[in-house]
C-alpha cells in the first residue's frame, strides 16, 4: 500500500466544463497548476465541489487521468470513488488505483437509510478489495446517513483506513471522529471538510481540511496550514476568518455553484455546474463581485 501522509489544504478542485457540459480538460489542467503553484498540499478529485455526484463513470476516469498526469508526482491525488452501491464503489476505487490516484475518499452511501453495521460492513469490504489508503467521508446534509463516531473507531482498525473527512459542520463529530479514530490507530487523521473549522481542527490535533474555499483561494487557504505549522496561530486563525465574507454568499445558492461561479467571476474558463444545478440570482452575483473585489483588495489569492 502507498504510504501517504493525510495533511494540510486540499483542494475539491473544480470540474471545469465547456457549455455543452462536457469536460474542458485543458482549464482542468490549469486549475491543477493555479492549485499546485498557490502551495495547496494535495488535489481531490471529483469532490462535492468538483461535482462527482453528476459525473458519469467515464468522465470520472478522464478527469482523474487528467489531474494524475498534470500533478506529476508534485503533491498526492486524491479520487472521490464512493458510490451508492458498494459494488460500484469497489468499481469506482480499482479504477483509480489502476489510474495511479495516492488516496481514496469514501463518502457514506446515500438517499436509502443505513444502519450503523450496514456502513461499517460496506467500508470493511471496500477496504478489503484495494490495496489504497482510504479516508472516509461523512456529510451527512447531502447523503441522508451519518458516520457515527463508534463506527469511525472500528473502522481505525483496519490497516488501509486512514482517517476522515467529516463534513457535517458539527465540531463535536471532529472531535468524536479524533478520539475513536486513534483509540484504534494512533496515526489516525482527521481533516475538516467545512472550511470555517479548519483551525479548530488543527488546534484539536487534526491534520488540515479538504476546503471548497480554496478554489477561489487557494494561496490563502494553503496558508492556513502553513502558518500552524509555524506556530503562527493567531495568522492562521485570521487567515480562516478572512473566508467569511466569501461563505456568506452560500445563501445565495448551492455552495458548490457559488463557488464554481466565483472562480469563474475571477477570470477561470470553469463554466457553469452541471445543470439543473447552476443557477444564483442577479443579487447573488452582485454580492459575490463585491465580496470578491474587497478580498482582492486585501490581498487574498
Amino acid at each position: 500500500m502507498k504510504q501517504v501522509e493525510i495533511r494540510g489544504i486540499i483542494p475539491p478542485i473544480l470540474t471545469p466544463m465547456n457549455d455543452d457540459e462536457s469536460i474542458n480538460v485543458a482549464e482542468l489542467r490549469n486549475q491543477v497548476n493555479r492549485m499546485i503553484d498557490n502551495g495547496c498540499h494535495a488535489l481531490f478529485c471529483f469532490g462535492t465541489n468538483g461535482e462527482g455526484y453528476i459525473l458519469s463513470g467515464k468522465e470520472k476516469q478522464l478527469v482523474l487521468e487528467t489531474v494524475v498526469e498534470e500533478c506529476n508526482g508534485r503533491v498526492p491525488v486524491y479520487a472521490g470513488t464512493g458510490c451508492i452501491s458498494t459494488k460500484e464503489t469497489i468499481e469506482q476505487s480499482q479504477m483509480a488505483m489502476d489510474v495511479g490516484a495516492d488516496v481514496l475518499s469514501l463518502i457514506v452511501p446515500s438517499f436509502a437509510a443505513a444502519s450503523q453495521e450496514e456502513l461499517y460492513t460496506h467500508y470493511s469490504t471496500v477496504a478489503a478489495a484495494v490495496d489504497m489508503p482510504i479516508v472516509l467521508y461523512n456529510i451527512p446534509a447531502r447523503t441522508g446517513n451519518a458516520l457515527a463516531p463508534a463506527t469511525v473507531g472500528r473502522l481505525a482498525a483496519i490497516e488501509n483506513i486512514v482517517g476522515a473527512k467529516d463534513s457535517s459542520g458539527n465540531f463535536t463529530n471532529i472531535l468524536g471522529y479524533i478520539d475513536q479514530g486513534r483509540a484504534s490507530d494512533p496515526n489516525f487523521s482527521m481533516l475538516s471538510g467545512n472550511d470555517q473549522l479548519i483551525i479548530w481542527t488543527l488546534l484539536a490535533g487534526g491534520n488540515g481540511g479538504i476546503a471548497g474555499c480554496a478554489n477561489v483561494y487557494p494561496h490563502t487557504m494553503a496558508s492556513i496550514y502553513d502558518l500552524f505549522m509555524e506556530g503562527k496561530i493567531e495568522e492562521a486563525k485570521k487567515m480562516n476568518e478572512s473566508i467569511q465574507s466569501l461563505r456568506g454568499c452560500f445563501k445565495y445558492g448551492n455552495p458548490n455553484t457559488v463557488i464554481k461561479t466565483a472562480a469563474a467571476l475571477l477570470g477561470y474558463n470553469v463554466g457553469k455546474c452541471r445543470a439543473p444545478f447552476n443557477q444564483i440570482p442577479e443579487e447573488g452575483i452582485e454580492a459575490l463581485k463585491k465580496v470578491l473585489k474587497e478580498n482582492a483588495d486585501k490581498g487574498m489569492h
